[in-house]
């Protein structure tokens, strides 16, 4: 059995990390992939005209011819992607062209966004939309926003431990797609370490302003997923934070990360 993460380590941790983009992008990429496969797969049923378990409603001579492995670049690192093939070798997604190894950053921030609470189905919708322009069907952006989206809630509500010895909290920026405008939002990433020591993303949300009612909000939605305490926040001096975790979680230390401390 591993050695669980005590306080006083917890404590010489928030001492000395603050934090950690390269976590984000490890943590991320795995779900970025995710979307990008199902987008693909989806652009491959629209190519056909049917799909991969449907072929009795198959009107054409073409059809699936497996796929081909492709590495390409994005914003949060190298992600190996399947790409599907036809027989008649027509195939030529939009999300991934056939020549290109990196990924629009505009679809980076599109994709990532998806996993931030405050996002609705309407604006995800809206965001594939420019992803595929104006040459593409509304209704192939509805089947494919079906597809990402249910992969985006599944993350974002899925079950958390019940202690965390310690918890980050900062924020990055992204253009994202909201009530219909394409605007430059903050999100809010809250990550921690477990008591295995092992860095876990827990969620973002999409925040308006710091204040107590959205930090409350957070919170709120970390105990409704299964934590029962934190040992220790360390934050970047969040307007309103200290007020909402300490009456969630009236045990927490909270402590300004290093670099805004310095």
């Amino acid at each position: 059995m591993n050695k669980l993460l005590t306080k006083e380590q917890a404590r010489e941790i928030a001492r000395r990390n603050n934090f950690d983009a390269e976590l984000m992008a490890n943590d991320l990429i795995s779900h970025y992939k995710d979307i990008l496969q199902e987008a693909l797969e989806a652009e491959m049923d629209n190519q056909l005209g049917y799909s991969k378990y449907d072929w009795k409603n198959k009107v054409n001579s073409n059809s699936r011819n497996g796929h081909s492995k492709k590495t390409v670049s994005s914003r949060f690192g190298k992600i190996e992607l399947n790409i599907p093939r036809d027989t008649e070798r027509n195939f030529d997604p939009i999300t991934v062209k056939k020549h290109e190894r990196r990924v629009n950053p505009s679809i980076d921030d599109r994709i990532i966004s998806m996993y931030a609470k405050g996002v609705s189905t309407r604006d995800i919708n809206s965001q594939m939309r420019e992803i595929y322009g104006i040459d593409v069907s509304a209704d192939m952006v509805s089947r494919i926003t079906d597809k990402v989206i249910p992969l985006a809630r599944e993350w974002q509500n899925r079950p958390l431990q019940e202690v965390y010895p310690l918890v980050f909290l900062d924020g990055i920026g992204f253009d994202v797609r909201q009530d219909g405008q394409l605007t430059k939002k903050t999100a809010y990433v809250v990550y921690a370490i477990n008591l295995e020591g092992k860095k876990e993303i827990l969620g973002i949300w999409l925040g308006e302003a710091e204040s107590s009612k959205f930090w409350m909000n957070v919170v709120c939605d970390l105990q409704t997923r299964g934590v029962k305490d934190i040992f220790i926040a360390s934050v970047d001096g969040l307007n309103g934070f200290e007020e909402a975790i300490c009456s969630v979680f009236p045990k927490t230390e909270v402590q300004k990360c290093v670099v805004h401390q310095i």
